[in-house]
């Protein structure tokens, strides 16, 4: 028994080696395709955001001052709110694991609002 267990740790060791091994390996081809440009560029950062691209891109274009937006900036400001939902989104899991919750509730964004000083920009917007 003593050599199955053994067996094993290695087994899985081996499989999550390769694991990482096999996306290392894939990056370097992709990017040293076209360097940034063209459609493999263009996939590689839709892969990257979480948020949809073209919903962004519809947004900024409603701002009347934004007659054109390309790519690398409807791609830059999905990943800022990306990094700015996950922020407030982890301050106010704080509030909620205070109050032995897991869901997050309005007054947990209300009061990572109000304690901290990143988001005072915020305070009222949720009235």
């Amino acid at each position: 028994m003593a050599a199955t267990e053994s067996a094993a740790p290695a087994e899985s060791e081996l499989d999550r080696g390769g694991a990482e091994d096999e996306p290392r390996g894939a990056e370097p081809e992709e990017d040293a395709g076209t360097g940034q440009a063209g459609p493999i560029a263009a996939a590689q950062q839709h892969r990257l955001a979480k948020l949809p691209l073209s919903r962004i891109k519809s947004l900024m274009k409603a701002d009347p001052d934004v007659s054109l937006a390309s790519q690398e900036s409807v791609f830059i400001i999905a990943k800022a709110t990306e990094l700015f939902v996950e922020m407030i989104a982890k301050d106010a899991l704080v509030y909620a694991q205070q109050g032995k919750r897991k869901t997050l509730q309005r007054k947990d964004l209300d009061n990572a609002i109000e304690a901290i000083d990143e988001f005072a920009f915020l305070e009222g917007t949720l009235d």
